[in-house]
This record gives C-alpha cells, structure tokens and sequence, in this order.
C-alpha cells in the first residue's frame, strides 16, 4: 500500500503549479489546490461570490493525487479540494500527515470504460482491465467489477482492497496497475479501464453515455475540501465551504455535468 503511494509520488505533474506551490497566501487570499475537471471548473464557479466578499480566490491547478496534500501539510497552499475520505485517509496513514476533511461537496462516480466492448457482458475471459495504483482508489474499481460480477473480494465491503484479496476471477481478468491519470489514455490498450470520472471528463468521455458500469449516487466517495487540522474555522475557509455547498454551485454541478458529477449537500 504505502510502496504504492511512494511510486505515485515520483513523477510530479502539477499543470499550473510549480514545485514548490508558492507561499502560503495571506489576507483575504486563499489558495486552493486542484485537479482540473470538475474541482477546478467548480472553483471557478464560485470565485464572483467569494470576491464580493473580500476573498480573492486563487486556484493551483494539478493533474496528480499526490501533490496537493503534501503542498497543503507543508504549508504552501491553504486547502485543497479532489479527493475522497478514503483516499486521503490512506494519505495520510502512508505519509505521516494528518490532513483532515472539511467538508463534502461532490461525488464522481467511477466507471468502467472500454473501446472493445459494448457492454460488460460481452468482456471476453482473459480480458485486460486497467485501474488505479493507488489504495483507495485501486480498492473502489475492485468494488465496482465485484458489483458488475466479474470477480469476488475476500470482504466485499473492503474500501481498500487490492489484487491480493480476489477470492474469485471467474473470467480469468488480467489487471493492470497504472497511474489515475494515465489511464484514459490506455483505452486502445485495454479492454477495459476504470477510470476516476475527473480524468474522464477531461478525456473528453461522458460517463453517463460511456461507462460500462458506473458507481451510482449512493457512492460513499465524496469529494472533500482538504486541509490542516484546527484551521477549519479560518473565515476564509468558511467562506469557500459555504459558496460550494450553496444552491447556486448545486444548479451549476447539475446543469453543468448533467449526472456525471453528482452534489453531495
């Protein structure tokens, strides 16, 4: 698990953000950390809002899982917002950090995506299926082939459970372990790749018209706005938790995604 965290770190990707993420802001600043489709398009959703009261809302944007925690414990950026409890969970228990969540803004289904195969029903034995390498999110793909019926874990409720715990592989499915980012980009590769529906979005996939199979909106993994503990209270931070969680970001999630992105308020 933690060797896995380890690997992922190595290359760093930041889109908009140089290594070392600039200094904390100051004022009425608030700097965020965030991956670009959906959270960022959300952020920028709200930054009129915020501004009318004073706060100048700047977005790092970033195309990794790792970096933005570990900007955010070192004190470069005030928050961040891409990730799940699960995963940051997982963070933080691998990194020694102890970031905790803020509060829940969205779901984004996982789903299943393939340019072989039609449906699920028609994967072949032996098919190859890409997914995240990574915990949290390598053990929530494992969780969406068992509830489409292509394998079974050892616990079927395990949020982070990996290859090692498939108790049943009926179809003989070989698994690839690959960077979340990267795996829209396997689609030719693979016959199927389970995929966060961020990268999808910026894949230019639909989730709701591509995805095979695809988490429904009972999923537990909500995305959180992220930071360090005891600062919650930051009215910055106030501010920003109440813009996102307002009826007006849920019209624009539900307008905007059309069901790809689900409101988790």
């Amino acid at each position: 698990m933690n060797r896995r965290l380890l690997l992922a770190a190595l290359p760093i990707l930041a889109i908009a953000a140089c290594s070392r993420g600039g200094a904390p802001s100051n004022g009425n600043t608030l700097t965020v950390a965030a991956t670009a489709v959906p959270h960022a398009e959300i952020l920028e959703s709200v930054k009129p809002a915020l501004a009318k009261q004073g706060i100048d809302l700047q977005i790092r944007v970033f195309n990794d899982y790792v970096q933005p925690n570990l900007q955010v414990d070192q004190k470069q950026i005030d928050v961040n917002y891409f990730e799940t409890k699960p995963y940051l969970d997982s963070f933080n228990a691998a990194r020694g950090t102890h970031l905790v969540p803020y509060a829940g803004i969205h779901v984004e289904p996982l789903g299943g995506y393939s340019r072989k195969w039609k449906t699920i029903a028609a994967l072949p034995a032996g098919a190859t299926v890409a997914i995240p390498n990574e915990p949290s999110n390598g053990g929530r793909a494992l969780l969406l082939l068992q509830k489409a019926g292509l394998i079974r874990l050892k616990n079927p409720a395990d949020p982070l459970a990996t290859l090692g715990d498939i108790a049943s592989n009926p179809r003989k499915l070989q698994f690839k372990e690959l960077e979340a980012a990267t795996l829209p980009r396997v689609l030719d590769q693979v016959d199927l790749a389970m995929i966060n529906t961020n990268y999808a979005l910026d894949a230019k996939l639909n989730p709701v018209r591509d995805a095979l199979v695809i988490e429904d909106a009972k999923s537990p993994y909500v995305n959180f706005v992220v930071g360090r503990s005891g600062e919650e209270k930051d009215p910055r931070v106030v501010k920003l938790i109440a813009a996102l969680q307002s009826p007006a970001t849920r019209a624009f999630i539900e307008t905007h995604y059309k069901g790809a992105v689900l409101p988790a308020f």
